[in-house]
C-alpha cells in the first residue's frame, strides 16, 4: 500500500540532501498485547496494523516505513510472543523472532500495569541468549503511579541488555517523538530501501482482510473464535474510483459460523458495515464490502492458509 507522496517545502529537501541518509530496520518485540501495534499506527502516523483487546490479534510481522529527517526508519511490528502450544501459535512466535533477527535494532515493549509477567521473562532470556541489547519501552505510563514505574524500570534494567529506557502512551502519542529520535541516532547510514511515499510493505488486499478481523475481534468480543481468519477473494476497481471487495469469514465448525452470522445475519452485517467504514476511511475510497461466512474444518493445518497471512506453515 502506498500514501500520497509527502509535501515537502525547499528548505527541508535542502537539509535532507544535506545530511547523510540512514536507514534501517527496527523490530518492536513484546508480549500479548504490550501495544505494539498501535506503537506502530502512532509512529507512522497511519493505521497499518490491527488493534484489539484481545490477546494475539496480531498474526504476521508488518512493516511500517517513516521518514523522519533524513532517515528512513524501517519499523517491523511482530506478534506477541507468548508460550506456543498449536501449529499457528508456533508460526506467530517464529515470525515475531524472525523479525526481531533481521532487525539493526530491537524495541521491546512492557506493558506497565502488567509488569514482568513469564511472557516477559522469556522474553529478556531469549534476548541475553541470543547477545541482543534492545531499548526498553514501558507502555501505558500514565495509567501507572510513578513509583511503581520508577520500580519496575530499575527491575528490567538489572538485566543488562537495555541501552535506553522509554516511558511512553501508545495510545496518546506521548513520549513516542523520544522513541523516534532515538531510533534515527542508531540507524546505520546507507541509502533508503523504499521509496519515500511507501509505507508499509503489506499488499492492500491483505490489509483489508485484516481490517475486517479486526472488527470479528471488536464486534464478537470473547464469543469470537480464536483462529478465525479473513481472506479478500476479489478486489475490483470501479470507474467511479471505488472498489468492490469480496473477503472470506473462515471458521473451522459449524456453531463458529452461526456465531458470527447471528439471527438473521445481524451480526454479520454489523460486522461488515463497520468494517466497510474502516476500510473507507484508510483507502479513502468508497468500498463496496460483501462478506461471506465459510466453515473450512482444519484450516489451521492448512499450509495455504498460512502462505496467505505471512506465515510460515513449517515453524
Amino acid at each position: 500500500m502506498t500514501d500520497a507522496p509527502h509535501e515537502m517545502d525547499a528548505s527541508r529537501a535542502d537539509d535532507i540532501q544535506a545530511e547523510p541518509r540512514r536507514c534501517g530496520y527496527v523490530a518492536i518485540l513484546g508480549a500479548p498485547n504490550a501495544g505494539k501495534s498501535t506503537l506502530l499506527n502512532q509512529l507512522v502516523g497511519q493505521k497499518l496494523a490491527i488493534v484489539s483487546p484481545k490477546v494475539q490479534t496480531t498474526r504476521a510481522k508488518i512493516l511500517g516505513i517513516q521518514i523522519a529527517g533524513a532517515a528512513q526508519i524501517i519499523y517491523v511490528d511482530t506478534p506477541g510472543i507468548f508460550q506456543p502450544r498449536r501449529r499457528l501459535d508456533r508460526a506467530m512466535v517464529a515470525a515475531a523472532w524472525g523479525g526481531a533477527a533481521d532487525a539493526d535494532r530491537v524495541l521491546l515493549m512492557v506493558d506497565s500495569l502488567d509488569g514482568v509477567t513469564a511472557d516477559v521473562r522469556a522474553i529478556v532470556e531469549q534476548l541475553k541468549a541470543t547477545s541482543r541489547r534492545a531499548a526498553l519501552v514501558l507502555n501505558k505510563v500514565d495509567a501507572v503511579k510513578r513509583d511503581t514505574l520508577l520500580g519496575l524500570a530499575a527491575q528490567l534494567n538489572a538485566e543488562d541488555i537495555f541501552d535506553h529506557v522509554f516511558m511512553i502512551s501508545a495510545l496518546t502519542g506521548d513520549g513516542t517523538k523520544d522513541v523516534e529520535a532515538w531510533v534515527v541516532g542508531q540507524l546505520p547510514f546507507g541509502p533508503w530501501l523504499y521509496p519515500e511515499d511507501q509505507i508499509t510493505d503489506v499488499p492492500q488486499r491483505q490489509l483489508a482482510a485484516e481490517i475486517t478481523r479486526e472488527q470479528l475481534y471488536l464486534q464478537l468480543h470473547d464469543e469470537l473464535p480464536y483462529q478465525a481468519t479473513v481472506e479478500t477473494e476479489r478486489w475490483e476497481e470501479r470507474a467511479d474510483g471505488s472498489a468492490r471487495l469480496d473477503q472470506i469469514i473462515y471458521v473451522q465448525r459449524p456453531s463458529q459460523k452461526a456465531i458470527v452470522l447471528g439471527k438473521g445475519g445481524q451480526q454479520a452485517k454489523k460486522i461488515g458495515a463497520r468494517a466497510r467504514l474502516e476500510l473507507e476511511r484508510v483507502f479513502e475510497r468508497r468500498i463496496h464490502l460483501f462478506l461471506f461466512v465459510k466453515v473450512r474444518e482444519g484450516w489451521v493445518d492448512d499450509r495455504e492458509r498460512y502462505d496467505a497471512i505471512g506465515l510460515d506453515f513449517n515453524a
